[in-house]
């Protein structure tokens, strides 16, 4: 059975065995019972994920054509197909789960914010991006790729960048590298004023992100607390800590 791609859905599909065998392998380093593969598409992992033994699988799949196709070509896969958009499902499982996926590059960083609505229930995520975003998931603070998604992600989420992948390992090729990343969901989350206050603050900081700090935040803090030192710097050069310290100290 043939299927065709679609540019719409951000699809690049892997093609490289090696490449495979190397993502399966990140995540059998960590054990778990729950399984959920965001955008099978051809099934190139998922052929892989089907051999784990001893764990419930599911995959979420948005695109018609491919859902066909994965389950003529997988019979085991009728039942563990979700045919959604993963960023409007519901938790597929009522415990905890890891996600992993080649995510579509055109929604993969709502993808990750979409993980940290469910980060009490997902413990790990192993996912390919384009290799700038993966970059900036796991940037250090400034670093220039430093942004809202690396300190957001970095406030529940230890972050390792695995390896690179070349745009020859997919069909069609990507025009850019692309980077596989794994998140780990740290034992002790960062303390926050609250989620909501840290977030508005984060995005807030760095959407000016060349101005200091006072400018951008001002409609956020006290004209005293906006005295202090560290107004005096960009968002890039504040540490995830930073950020959680100045939560507490907003209006």
């Amino acid at each position: 059975m043939q299927y065709t791609l679609k540019k719409s859905l951000g699809q690049h599909f892997l093609k490289d065995e090696n490449v495979c065998k190397q993502i399966v392998a990140a995540l059998q380093q960590t054990s778990f019972k729950n399984l959920v593969e965001v955008g099978p598409g051809a099934g190139a992992l998922t052929k892989y994920l089907l051999d784990i033994k001893d764990i419930n699988f599911k995959a979420v799949e948005l695109d018609d054509e491919k859902v066909v196709f994965l389950k003529t070509t997988y019979p085991v896969l009728t039942d563990k197909i979700i045919h959604q958009d993963f960023l409007h499902t519901t938790p597929p499982f009522a415990d905890e789960f890891i996600v992993i996926g080649n995510f579509p590059y055109n929604i993969s960083t709502q993808i990750l914010f979409k993980v940290l609505d469910w980060q009490q229930q997902v413990p790990v995520v192993i996912g390919m991006f384009q290799k700038e975003v993966a970059e900036r998931v796991a940037a250090n603070y400034g670093n220039k790729s430093y942004g809202i998604i690396s300190v957001l992600i970095q406030a529940f989420y230890n972050v390792e960048y695995l390896f690179d992948v070349a745009p020859t390992c997919f069909t069609p090729p990507p025009k850019v590298m692309s980077g596989v990343i794994r998140l780990t969901r740290k034992d002790e989350p960062l303390k926050v004023a609250s989620e909501k206050k840290f977030t508005l603050l984060v995005k807030t900081a760095f959407n000016q992100r060349r101005k200091m700090l006072r400018n951008p935040l001002k409609q956020l803090f006290e004209a005293d607390v906006l005295q202090q030192d560290i107004f005096t710097k960009r968002a890039e050069q504040l540490s995830i800590q930073d950020f959680a310290d100045l939560s507490f100290k907003m209006k």
